[in-house]
Formats: structure tokens, C-alpha cells, sequence
């Protein structure tokens, strides 16, 4: 169980982190998270995180870039005929 002087200390430290100008909007955003959450907590079964339409998989609509061997070929052949 931490005693007084050891809560005095982490108080100390803190204030010395974030300053005194800073404390009281940790405070009301640590207010306000807990709130936050004890909502969600109380909402919890209303909440449902199934999606409401399914998504439908993407159709591949790459194209084909490669070139037969063939063509490979003949655009080997007609620029050595051409010297």
C-alpha cells in the first residue's frame, strides 16, 4: 500500500511533468474519458459492431501486360533486319 509520503512524491513528480497551468485540463480530460467510458460500458449490448452491408471482394482488374513469346520474337528480328 503506498503511504503518504510515497503519494506526495508521485504528486510531486507530476506537477513537475506537466505543471501546474496543465493539471486542471488533465484532470477534466481524465474526467471525461472515465465518463466516456462508463457510458459505453452501460450502452454496451445496444452497441452492435456488425457491419450493416456486406462488402462485396474486389474484382481483379488488373490487366494482362505480358506479351506472348511470339511478339517477343518478331521485335527481336525486325530490328536486326533494319541496320
Amino acid at each position: 500500500m503506498l503511504g503518504p509520503l510515497e503519494i506526495g512524491g508521485i504528486l510531486g513528480v507530476i506537477v513537475l511533468l506537466f505543471g501546474v497551468k496543465r493539471l486542471p485540463e488533465l484532470g477534466s480530460g481524465m474526467g471525461q474519458a472515465i465518463s466516456n467510458f462508463k457510458k459505453a460500458y452501460r450502452e454496451g449490448n445496444a452497441i452492435d459492431g456488425t457491419p450493416t452491408e456486406e462488402k462485396k471482394p474486389l474484382e481483379d482488374t488488373r490487366k494482362s501486360t505480358s506479351k506472348s513469346d511470339g511478339d517477343d520474337a518478331n521485335a527481336s528480328t525486325s530490328s536486326k533486319g533494319t541496320v
